[in-house]
Order: C-alpha cells, then sequence, then structure tokens
C-alpha cells in the first residue's frame, strides 16, 4: 500500500512539473485576481499559466483554447449567429474575426474568409491527426480552430473556428437580421 501511494506521489509531482514545463514562459504564481485584471487591460495575455486558465474559464471552453479539443460540428451557439458584430476569443478577449468575413460554409463550425484582426492571430503548421493542418491561434495562445485552402473568395481560405473558442459583440445598435 505504501509503494501504491508513493508511487502516486510521484506521479502528481512529476504531472505537475511537466505542466509546470510545458507552460515556461507563463507566470506559475499568477493569481487567478491578477489575470483577471490582466484580461481586462489587455496585457501581458501571454503570461497567464494553463492552471489559472483552468479556474477562470468552464471545462468545455479550457479543454478547446487550451487542450486543442474540437466541439461537434453544428452544435455551436455561433454557428448560426446572423448578428452584425465582431468576435473575439473567448479567453483573453482579443478580437480576431468580422461578422463581415463570415460565410455558411456547410461544415458545422463559423467559418470566416478572412481575418479581421491580423495582429491578434497567429498560423502554426500542426501535425497532429498524422497530416499537416494550419492551426489558429490567438496571439496569447488560444486554439481557435484551423484555416484551410478550400474557402471563397476573394481569399480562397476557410477559417474553421470552435464556437466554444469566440464569444460575440454585437455592433451598437445592430438587430438581429432574419
Amino acid at each position: 500500500m505504501a509503494r501504491y501511494s508513493l508511487s502516486l506521489v510521484v506521479a502528481a509531482v512529476t504531472l505537475s512539473a511537466c505542466t509546470a514545463a510545458d507552460d515556461p514562459q507563463r507566470d506559475q504564481t499568477m493569481t487567478v485576481a491578477e489575470a483577471e485584471r490582466h484580461i481586462a487591460e489587455g496585457t501581458d495575455l501571454e503570461r497567464i499559466p494553463k492552471s489559472v486558465w483552468k479556474k477562470i474559464l468552464p471545462q468545455e471552453r479550457y479543454n478547446i483554447l487550451w487542450e486543442k479539443e474540437t466541439e461537434r460540428a453544428f452544435s455551436g451557439q455561433l454557428l448560426y449567429n446572423k448578428e452584425k458584430g465582431t468576435y473575439i476569443t473567448a479567453g483573453c478577449r482579443l478580437p480576431v474575426f468580422s461578422s463581415e468575413q463570415k460565410y455558411k460554409s456547410g461544415t458545422g463550425w463559423p467559418s470566416f474568409w478572412d481575418v479581421a484582426y491580423p495582429q491578434n492571430i497567429i498560423l502554426k503548421d500542426d501535425y497532429s491527426w498524422g497530416l499537416k493542418r494550419t492551426e489558429v491561434l490567438s496571439r496569447c495562445g488560444e486554439h481557435l480552430g484551423h484555416v484551410f485552402k478550400d474557402g471563397p473568395e476573394p481569399t480562397g481560405l476557410r477559417y474553421c473556428l470552435n464556437s466554444l473558442a469566440l464569444d460575440f459583440v454585437p455592433a451598437p445598435g445592430d438587430k438581429k437580421t432574419p
């Protein structure tokens, strides 16, 4: 029994050390209150550690933004959104896409043919499924989705994003369109 308990302690310490090692640029001492202040001010977002994001975000959002999971097709609340406004990231609150570039792709996820705020987007090669894709990240590191070269003109791109990775800010005075 003592060996089993010791094994659990060793595993827990190793796991927490690995988590910190996977998150080296982030401030492991940051509190939730400090992170919330940074989010509100839009400062030092890339320093917020995953351990704090896990406390701030609902589990499903955390899994998508920080564990790179994908929501089920046709399940996202923003898929059918037709309001005019800006799409911001669900954690860091960075503006990234506009309703003006959103289109119905038929894939089951909100899709955009261009980025409205390129300074807030990072594209990264992703080989996670044994094939090369391009991951779409926010500048603070949130996983938003992927971009593909099968979209409409003028870009020919399809930014295929998770609804749970985004929030929507309606344009002032905009009413829902039918």
